[in-house]
């Protein structure tokens, strides 16, 4: 019997209250359960069969760039161990599983010459999920620039439209018979802000003045890689995702929520409304006026896309203030470990009703017809004790936030499916090694994995009934 627990999800003022049976049944017989991954965090084999250096191969290379100057060589090894680990997946119930292409793997210079290696891995790993009754969900760019383009300025240069939909093009074409859900980005606001602007992603890049240009070329190619798409492929189902949070501010002064306005225009509404036809939203945050300079003529009408469906990838809510101290944005985080409230291992937020209250934000727009949660998990400090790993936090984390999503459909959402991060304990960016998300366990040294007791509650809660 499928696992039924009675669950209630309040925030610290009881505004949101759900009590009911959460179930699989609950959800509805047409809802899609699934696990996500990305390419360059589980697959290794960076230097094999033809691929080529990425950004974040070149960034992990410089000491000091990632936690315990880890890098992803290895990683979990999934290059080599795809059917085992998609034996998992079919184990834990899960019936989509959303993984990445390597660009670099696919074109080693970024565009021209095709690595046919690469196209036949990423064949086999279609195959293998079809034969175990698991639906493949492609995505296009999980962060892995070739290095190769970097060298051209990357997401600098506005050539990369032309390079990104080229290899758009390739991907179809290779893997379109048989994949139907295609998602186009991965949170283009990470590239942008962590990527190009602070500096704490690959490639690296520091400076205010790279954001604009940065965001307004992967506006374009979201764009314009669903146009390919749907070019080639007029029967797929092509989304794109976006990390999102909601924003609280830290008191109701005018300057307080004036702060958390432009916050939200970032976290929330950069990438959605060019592709709806809103344009940027520079009425919260004046400075993106200036992105102006970077457009062309056309420019207007080729930000937008009509996405079958968005995919939000929600972790954490965020709550900020007005600081007089950080030019331009003029706004600061109020850290979550300042606020006594409850934190994964990252100092995330532990908020359900933010997971409610950002569906219930982003049903509001007119033109998204379909929502999906492509990610939600949480890091906590899983240790391996004999031949199991009990994660009760985790586990209680899943079951909060699936609360709000349930309550969120009930309401009216149109939310039509969810993807936990992650299948296994991977190379985790910045973080390297020391965040672990996984519903399975990996000791990195043998490449051995254990499903944690997170993963066999979904394995429970996933279980159909028998007829």
């Amino acid at each position: 019997m499928a696992t039924t627990i009675d669950h209630q999800i309040r925030n610290s003022e009881n505004k949101l209250d759900y009590n009911g049976p959460l179930t699989r049944d609950a959800f509805g017989s047409d809802f899609k359960w699934g696990v996500a991954t990305a390419a360059y965090q589980i697959e290794g084999a960076v230097h094999e069969d033809g691929r080529t250096d990425c950004v974040w191969d070149v960034f992990a290379r410089k000491k000091g760039r990632i936690r315990n100057n880890d890098d992803a060589r290895h990683a979990c090894d999934f290059y080599h161990r795809y059917e085992q680990d998609l034996d998992l997946v079919k184990e834990l119930g899960f019936e989509q599983f959303r993984f990445s292409l390597s660009w670099s793997r696919i074109l080693p210079g970024g565009y021209g010459k095709v690595n046919q290696a690469g196209i036949d891995f990423y064949n086999k790993l279609i195959d293998k999920c079809i034969v175990l009754g698991i639906e493949p969900w492609i995505t296009l760019y999980h962060w892995d620039l070739p290095q190769a383009l970097e060298k051209s300025g990357g997401w600098k240069n506005r050539r990369i439209v032309e390079w990104f939909a080229e290899y758009a093009a390739v991907c179809a074409h290779a893997f379109g018979d048989r994949v139907k859900h295609w998602i186009v980005l991965n949170e283009p606001m990470a590239v942008a802000g962590l990527g190009y602007t602070t500096g704490e992603h690959a490639p690296g890049n520091k400076g205010i003045h790279n954001f604009l240009p940065v965001v307004h070329h992967l506006a374009l190619s979201q764009a314009e890689g669903g146009r390919v798409l749907r070019k080639i492929l007029p029967e797929a189902r092509i989304g794109n995702a976006i990390s999102c949070s909601y924003v609280y501010p830290n008191s109701q002064s005018a300057a307080d929520v004036r702060a958390a306005r432009r916050a939200d225009a970032l976290m929330n509404r950069l990438f959605i409304e060019p592709a709806l036809g809103l344009g940027y939203p520079k009425d919260a945050f004046p400075f993106l006026a200036n992105i102006k300079r970077f457009m062309r003529e056309g420019d207007r009408e080729r930000l937008k896309f009509d996405f079958d469906f968005w995919g939000l990838q929600n972790y954490f809510s965020v709550v900020v203030q007005h600081s007089y101290l950080a030019p331009v944005m003029w706004l600061k985080e109020v850290p979550a470990t300042l606020r006594n409230v409850p934190t994964t291992s990252l100092g995330w937020e532990i908020n359900p009703i933010g997971m409610y209250e950002i569906l219930k934000q982003f049903q509001r727009y007119k033109g998204v017809r379909e929502l999906v949660i492509s990610e939600n998990g949480a890091a906590f400090k899983d240790i391996l004790k004999g031949e199991k790993v009990e994660d009760p936090r985790r586990q209680a984390y899943y079951q909060d936030y699936l609360a709000a999503v349930l309550r969120a459909r009930n309401d009216g959402v149109n939310i039509t499916g969810y993807f936990a991060w992650t299948l296994l304990d991977n190379f985790e960016w910045a973080h390297g090694y020391s965040a672990r998300f996984g519903l399975v366990f990996v000791d990195f040294k043998t490449q051995e994995r254990t499903v944690k007791a997170s993963g066999r509650w979904f394995a429970g809660f996933l279980k159909k009934e028998e007829m």
